[in-house]
C-alpha cells in the first residue's frame, strides 16, 4: 500500500496509511487488490475518519472484482468508478469471464501487440479529500503515475500548479486519461500487423494460411470494441454526476469544477479515438477477408473461362474428326491421298480462327493483364 500527501506545491509518500486528514491538500491511498481484500478493514477505518462515511459492502465487492466491467456508482459521500484498463502487461486472470475473454482468446493466437494488452480493471473510490484506488497486481500504471507525480514535486512552484492535480477526482481522471492513452501507444504496432495480413490476403502469388491468427484477431478486437463501450459509458455517467455537484474549496471552487468537466470530457474524447480506431481495424480485417475471397473468386472465373474457351477450340476438331471417324465406306477425301493433309489443315485453321477470336475476345486472358 503506498500513501501520497498531495498538496500545492508539493507532494509526498508517507509511510503508512493515517487515521487524521492533513491540514491542506489531500489524500491518495493506493494498494493492490490482494492488499485491499486483506486490509480492508483497516481501510474502511481509515475511511471512516478521515472520509465520515465506510465504503458499502456491494462497493467493496467491486473493487475486489476482477472480472467488473467498467461502471459508474455514487453515494451522498463518494463516488465509485471502476476502469477497465487497455495498458501493455499481463492479466491477473485468463478465466473465460465476459472482462477476461480478450486475453483468454489472445493467449491462442492473434498478433503479438494484443497479447500485450491488458483489460484488468482499477477501481476509484473519490470522496472529497482522500482518492482510494484500487490496481491489479503489477499494475504499471500506478508506479509510472506515482513517479510522475513524485517527479512534479521538485519542479518549480509556478509550473507545479499547473501540473499537480487539485483534488482527488482530478487525480482519478489523469491516472484514467493514463490507462486510455496506454492503447493509444500501441495502435501503431497492431495497425502496421493487420495490414501485413490484408497484403498477404491480397496478393495473388501468396497462400494464407494464418486463418486462426486472424479470426482470433477479429474476436479481440470486438471485446476491445465492447470494454471501450463499456468505458464511454462508465465516464458518460460520471460527467452527468459532475452536472450536480457543487463548486466547494475541495475541488477549487467554480474554476475547479470547471476544470474536472473539461478534463473529463477530454477524457471521453480519447475513449472516443480507441473505440473509433478499434472498430476502424475490425472492419479492414472484415474487408480484407471478403476482399480475399473476392479476388479468389475472380481468379476462379478466370480459369474457368480459360478452360471454356480451350474447349471450345477443341469441340470443332472433335467433330472433324468423328466425322472422317464413321465407318461409312463412301466419305469425302477419306481415299484421296490429301484428304488427310486437308482434315489437318480445315483442323489448323477452326483451331487458330477460334483461338485468335477468344484472344480479342479476351477470354484467354485473366483480369490481372487487362
Amino acid at each position: 500500500m503506498r500513501v501520497f500527501h498531495v498538496q500545492p506545491g508539493s507532494v509526498s509518500e508517507t509511510a503508512g496509511l493515517p487515521m487524521l486528514l492533513p491540514a491542506k491538500g489531500f489524500l491518495w491511498v493506493a494498494c493492490g487488490r490482494r492488499e485491499f481484500e486483506l486490509e480492508h478493514g483497516h481501510v474502511q477505518a481509515a475511511l471512516q475518519v478521515m472520509g465520515g462515511t465506510t465504503l458499502v459492502d456491494l462497493h467493496v465487492s467491486d473493487l475486489l472484482n476482477n472480472q467488473l466491467p467498467s461502471h459508474y456508482d455514487y453515494t451522498s459521500k463518494y463516488d465509485i468508478l471502476v476502469f477497465r484498463r487497455l495498458a501493455a502487461g499481463q492479466a491477473e486472470t485468463d478465466i473465460a469471464q465476459p472482462g477476461a475473454v480478450l486475453t483468454e482468446h489472445v493467449k491462442r493466437g492473434g498478433p503479438p501487440v494484443l497479447r500485450r494488452i491488458d483489460t484488468s480493471p482499477v477501481g476509484f473510490a473519490v470522496f472529497d479529500r482522500v482518492l482510494l484506488t484500487v490496481h491489479p497486481a503489477g499494475c504499471g500504471v500506478l508506479d509510472q503515475y506515482s513517479t510522475r507525480l513524485l517527479t512534479s514535486a521538485g519542479v518549480a512552484p509556478r509550473a507545479v500548479g499547473g501540473g499537480l492535480p487539485s483534488s482527488p477526482a482530478d487525480l482519478m481522471l489523469r491516472i484514467v486519461n493514463q490507462m486510455v492513452d496506454g492503447y493509444l501507444d500501441l495502435r501503431r504496432e497492431l495497425t502496421r500487423q493487420l495490414d501485413h495480413w490484408q497484403s498477404e490476403l491480397l496478393h495473388p502469388k501468396t497462400r494464407f494460411t494464418n486463418w486462426n491468427s486472424l479470426l482470433d484477431a477479429r474476436i479481440s478486437l470486438h471485446h476491445l470494441d465492447e470494454i471501450c463501450e463499456d468505458q464511454r459509458s462508465a465516464l458518460q455517467d460520471w460527467l452527468e454526476a459532475l452536472e450536480d455537484w457543487d463548486a466547494n474549496e475541495a475541488i477549487g471552487g467554480h474554476r475547479g469544477l470547471e476544470l474536472l468537466k473539461v478534463r473529463s470530457r477530454d477524457v471521453l474524447e480519447h475513449i472516443e479515438r480507441v473505440v473509433h480506431h478499434v472498430r476502424r481495424l475490425e472492419q479492414n480485417a472484415e474487408t480484407a477477408v471478403q476482399m480475399h475471397f473476392s479476388a479468389q473468386s475472380n481468379r476462379t472465373n478466370d480459369i474457368m473461362r480459360t478452360l471454356t474457351a480451350l474447349t471450345a477450340v477443341f469441340l470443332p476438331l472433335n467433330l472433324i474428326a468423328g466425322i472422317f471417324g464413321m465407318n461409312f465406306e463412301f466419305i469425302p477425301f477419306i481415299h484421296d491421298r490429301t484428304g488427310f493433309w486437308w482434315a489437318m489443315g480445315s483442323m489448323v485453321a477452326v483451331a487458330v480462327g477460334l483461338s485468335v477470336y477468344f484472344w480479342r475476345k479476351r477470354y484467354l486472358r485473366s483480369s490481372s493483364g487487362r
